[in-house]
């Protein structure tokens, strides 16, 4: 029994690094597909929801007793949030550099905090309220950057703005998918981008759509792998992995990011953003793996 549950594990971290490796690259394609965001997320809705949809026929969960009108009203209210989160981001990448927006993406736990003891009450401990200040420090250390290292000179707070702005949608649509508990992740991602197309759809520019083939093969990548496969990957390590566990593996995401954007871009960066982004990072690990800076006996929960 416990060799099976052993198995079990190695296969979800092998699933869970794939999907972060993975993960990490799509900020390249975004930038390397030369299109703006809205015609990225429309193409990625417009390739993802068919292969989503062959994901929940293939398992059986296209079924009445799962597409409930809750169901639906919920997961099409946290799809809204979801491809905001994906236009912003995708925005954030060309004016802040990659790396750096998603390192200022990677706030969302805070967010998800704040969202929480707002929505449902919860209390914040001491530690966290520290790792928040903290993490605050590192963004602000990040929004100093010298006009020497600007992905677009001139936007760059704009692109670090639109990376918050992301993280908190991110984090508005798991407030609602909380609300799911017991549907099926697989579902409530078909019926989000499938959604997503009819959003987005009014926005795109459909003359910048490319001709080439290059710009196809990295849109296409975004649809079909960043977001059926990575689906797959991503929910199938959650099932089988420890929370720990899958804390500390979301971490390749950035780190791919990082090198991504210094080995495609050729991407520099001053002390000073390097500073913060580690800050920041350290922060997001304190919190998601629930690490102590206040002694329990002098750690009252506050509000």
């Amino acid at each position: 029994m416990a060799q099976q549950a052993g198995a079990e594990v190695r296969r979800g971290a092998v699933e869970m690094v794939a999907a972060m490796l993975i993960s990490g690259t799509i900020g390249w394609l975004v930038v390397a597909s030369g299109q703006p965001p809205q015609n990225v997320v429309l193409v990625r809705c417009a390739l993802g929801a068919p292969t989503l949809a062959a994901i929940c026929m293939s398992l059986g969960l296209i079924r009445r007793d799962l597409l409930t009108w809750r169901t639906f009203g919920l997961a099409a209210a946290g799809g809204v949030a979801i491809v905001a989160n994906w236009v912003l981001l995708f925005a954030a990448y060309s004016r802040a550099s990659i790396s750096m927006a998603t390192i200022a993406y990677n706030t969302q736990p805070f967010m998800l905090v704040g969202l929480g003891a707002v929505v449902f009450r919860e209390r914040i401990a001491a530690s966290t309220a520290v790792w928040l200040g903290i993490a605050f420090m590192g963004l602000l250390l990040v929004m100093r950057a010298s006009p020497g290292v600007l992905a677009v000179p001139g936007q760059y707070l704009e692109g670090i703005g639109y990376a918050l702005g992301a993280a908190l949608c991110y984090a508005v649509s798991s407030i609602i998918t909380k609300r799911l508990k017991g549907t099926p992740p697989q579902l409530i991602a078909l019926i989000q981008v499938a959604l997503g197309v009819f959003l987005v759809a009014p926005f795109v520019n459909f003359r910048l759509l490319p001709t080439a083939l290059m710009p196809w093969a990295c849109l296409g990548t975004i649809g079909v792998v960043h977001t059926g496969l990575v689906y797959i990957l991503l929910y199938g390590a959650i099932q089988k992995l420890p929370t720990s566990m899958t804390a500390a593996l979301s971490f390749i995401y950035p780190v791919v990011a990082i090198v991504c954007d210094r080995l495609a871009f050729a991407q520099t960066f001053a002390w000073i953003q390097l500073a913060g982004g580690a800050l920041i990072l350290l922060a997001a690990a304190g919190v998601n793996f629930g690490w102590r800076i206040v002694p329990m006996r002098l750690e009252p929960s506050c509000r």
